[in-house]
């Protein structure tokens, strides 16, 4: 995908590409919003814009403004074998970056900030994407913080967060920041829009029973039981045991456990954008109470399913449905809780 192709980060992608423009690449950028694998788009579009060996360019002054999306070093980067551009992720079970994936490792994979000190090998900029950004652990984020301090040459450092508040100041001072919020990116999800307008039928129909609360609750868990299986087989296609039979058995037990790590951490995700998903059609039901244009809403076209719900309550209970998903979200993303007891509670206190 091209920075031509990212549609609905026009803005944000336009501050980026006016930089290019002018020549400033920044050493170290932090990319925030809501939507993590959109993120990831936009770092993996950088990267090939400037390393790209058929650029788009607005003079010869200044940088690439777009991919061409067609040429060898794109297509090693959207494939994950460019030997230039390098990918941190979470990925022991309690799902924070370690010291040993920045500085030293035992196993074969490259530590990131080492590697990042080294001339490119083929590209003209080493890239180095930190996933989830806010899952650095203190001794990570202390060496990744001296690197910023003295960024190597022909070097980028791109953070990825949904969390900017858990962000070290120290970190945040030097970088350059881009929010890529906007709109609700789940918006342009046709899966989600599908199935979040069966929940919204579902929950403008009478809710006078427990026997419709939890049929909601069952749409909601058939919903995520489909996207923890969807996830698995999808990262399980990534992972190094697909294309390594023969290996060491420390090193595949290895594996088997990173595997297991991330496929949690896309399930979370995606668990997250779903239930943000909801929030948001439930803030168009908030809306709808004050009696505010269509024009404001998120999800349009479930409009008439938000004024029924509206109809039925005042605006205070409206918003207390905002404090409850936010709440829901709050306690599956910090805490070890039981999800479908979570997510059980949380439907009950719903006014609906």
């Amino acid at each position: 995908m091209s920075f031509a192709e990212i549609a609905g980060q026009e803005d944000s992608v336009a501050l980026l590409q006016r930089s290019l423009e002018r020549g400033r690449l920044g050493h170290a950028y932090l990319f925030h919003g809501g939507d993590l694998a959109e993120l990831e788009t936009v770092a993996r579009t950088l990267a090939k814009t400037v390393n790209c060996t058929n650029p788009q360019r607005s003079s010869a002054a200044g940088l690439p403004l777009d991919s061409c999306d067609a040429c060898l070093s794109c297509r090693k980067i959207d494939g994950d074998n460019h030997p230039d551009v390098m990918w941190i992720r979470p990925e022991s079970k309690t799902r924070v970056i370690k010291i040993d994936q920045m500085v030293q490792r035992k196993d074969s994979l490259r530590p990131l900030l080492p590697a990042m000190h080294l001339k490119p090998t083929e590209a003209r900029y080493k890239i180095g994407v930190i996933v989830s950004a806010d899952r650095l652990n203190e001794s990570a984020a202390n060496a990744f913080l001296k690197t910023l301090e003295e960024p190597p040459s022909d070097s980028i450092l791109i953070l990825l967060t949904t969390e900017l508040q858990r962000i070290l100041d120290t970190i945040l001072s030097r970088c350059l920041r881009l929010s890529f919020g906007g709109e609700m990116s789940g918006r342009r999800d046709e899966a989600l829009n599908e199935w979040l307008g069966v929940f919204a039928g579902m929950a403008a129909a009478e809710q006078k029973s427990l026997l419709g609360r939890y049929s909601l609750l069952s749409a909601l868990l058939t919903k995520l039981a489909q996207i923890k299986e969807s996830t698995g087989e999808a990262v399980a296609k990534k992972s190094p045991l697909e294309f390594h039979d023969d290996v060491d058995s420390k090193l595949k037990d290895k594996w088997e456990d990173e595997l297991s790590a991330a496929v949690e951490a896309e399930y979370r995700r995606e668990r997250s954008d779903l239930l943000t998903g909801l929030q948001w059609w439930l803030r168009d039901v908030w809306l709808q109470t004050l009696q505010l244009g269509e024009e404001m809403l998120s999800f349009p076209g479930l409009a008439s399913a938000a004024q029924r719900v509206a109809r039925r309550i005042s605006s205070q209970q409206a918003m207390e449905n905002l404090q409850v998903i936010e709440r829901t979200q709050r306690l599956l993303t910090t805490t070890n809780v039981q999800e479908a007891l979570t997510l059980e509670v949380g439907l009950l206190k719903l006014n609906l």
